[in-house]
């Protein structure tokens, strides 16, 4: 028997590892091509973590080159990433395959331990903001005197900011006091957890988009309510195959995520009237609705049926997701419910990212960083779109945001071109990780933002000849 491990332990410690000491394979080969073959099979899960080379070396009683061997190896491929301080962990799973992370996006840890270019969706223009603003806005925030008293429903300055922020770029007017209906949150799903815990029924269905945003279906989940799917076509939200028995419909009608389509005038009409015949809530997550670039985007349906919609916002498309800023525009009842909430739970959103947000308005510098994003995002994605096209790939998603999407015929080819692009150094998203329900969309979500136009322009030939193009 091999010796017992002291120490936290790990999945990868109780798997049956058999390894063949006589033939010709070596060791460190063997042992990898285990560890992939478990995390395919979801024995070991995205964010496990793996003991040491040490400790792995002594539990299957071999040298430590073989694990330290078999570690840089699935390492290189993506597979673990170590952290700092804190040991190694698996980071990847192919798209589809059991075990894989139900994430709406590519997982972060993912991200940020990939050596090449990021084209995932759902992270912003980073680099692109004004370092200068940026220093100025926290110094003018550290200006401010620290509170005796927690803001529950964030800071008033930032409150009036965001309202001032939904007129001037969401066409949003917010009737009355803003204390009324506006609060600061920690970000769209953190909001949206809030809104489950203290609005919404236990056990209650919410209907979510499918495909859609995986991290509000497993928010919903930790409140203890059931998830129903809402179907979608490159519109958005198929109105009619909502569920009745729903309580409450969760939805990205500005641009829907991940497909990209923006819900017409008619839908929209006839959601309402659904919602509010059946006495729904319509939750809208406008994550990203700053960002049109061809016309002006139709109005949010919280300036059309404020009695039936919850709106969240967020900067994390727009600035940085690291702010851990956002806001909930609702009816009354519903601020005064997580209101209660916080209090109750001691719960309430870090005002040093309100402050920021609020620094950044005051001065004009959050007006033209958004005018500048607007024209680097607007000029990338036709860049994109335009060599896909004239090499005969078909993608789609309205003229807004930041990503696209490359519709595939079925999941063996979305997980060949994912692992063919990531080979060649590029990271991009593929659809499967957006289903809860029975899987009928196939495809890859190209985010434009991340990277920078030059690193976008270089792949283009990669992304041309992986995705099928002539």
């Amino acid at each position: 028997m091999p010796p017992s491990i002291p120490g936290p332990a790990s999945p990868l410690l109780e798997l049956a590892i058999e390894l063949d000491r006589t033939g010709p394979r070596p060791l460190a080969v063997q042992l990898a091509d285990a560890l992939r073959l478990a995390a395919t099979r979801g024995q070991l899960r995205r964010g496990d973590r793996l003991p040491s080379t040490r400790a792995l070396a002594r539990h299957l009683a071999v040298s430590r080159t073989v694990t330290a061997a078999a570690y840089e190896q699935l390492h290189a491929e993506g597979w673990i990433a170590g952290r700092h301080g804190s040991g190694t962990y698996v980071t990847a799973a192919p798209p589809g395959a059991e075990g894989v992370s139900r994430g709406g996006e590519v997982h972060e840890d993912e991200s940020a331990s990939f050596r090449g270019t990021l084209l995932t969706p759902g992270a912003p223009w980073a680099e692109g903001i004004d370092r200068a603003a940026w220093r100025r806005a926290w110094r003018a925030a550290g200006d401010n005197a620290p509170a005796t008293l927690p803001h529950r429903a964030g800071v008033p300055e930032y409150r009036a900011a965001v309202v001032e922020h939904l007129l001037r770029h969401r066409g949003l007017v917010v009737e009355g006091p803003a204390e009324n209906s506006v609060l600061a949150t920690g970000g769209t799903t953190s909001a949206l957890a809030e809104l489950a815990a203290s609005v919404l029924p236990r056990g209650a269905a919410v209907a979510v988009e499918e495909p859609g945003y995986q991290r509000a279906v497993e928010a919903l989940h930790a409140s203890g309510l059931e998830v129903v799917p809402a179907p979608v076509d490159y519109s958005g939200v198929v109105v009619d195959s909502i569920p009745e028995h729903v309580s409450a419909l969760y939805c990205s009608p500005a641009h829907q995520y991940p497909i990209g389509g923006r819900l017409p005038a008619q839908r929209r009409i006839a959601l309402i009237e659904r919602a509010r015949a059946a006495g729904w809530l319509i939750v809208e997550d406008d994550y990203d609705g700053e960002l049109r670039y061809d016309v002006s985007p139709l109005p949010v349906l919280a300036s059309m049926a404020p009695d039936v919609v919850v709106h969240l916002g967020t900067t994390s498309k727009i600035l940085t997701p690291t702010l851990g800023v956002g806001w909930l525009l609702a009816p009354e009842w519903v601020s005064q419910a997580i209101l209660e909430y916080r209090e109750l739970t001691g719960t309430r959103p870090a005002p040093a990212g309100q402050w920021l947000l609020t620094e950044l308005a005051r001065n004009g510098d959050l007006g033209r960083h958004l005018r500048r994003l607007r024209r680097e995002l607007s000029g990338r994605r036709e860049l994109l779109v335009a060599t896909l096209a004239g090499a005969g790939i078909e993608s789609a998603g309205d003229r807004a945001g930041a990503h696209i999407l490359v519709p595939l015929g079925g999941a063996d080819s979305e997980r060949e071109v994912l692992a063919r692009l990531r080979a060649r150094g590029v990271l991009v998203d593929g659809l499967s990780r957006h289903h809860r329900f029975e899987q009928q969309w196939y495809g890859v979500a190209l985010g434009y933002a991340a990277c920078s136009r030059e690193e976008l322009r270089a792949t283009l030939p990669t992304l041309v000849r992986e995705l099928g193009g002539e």
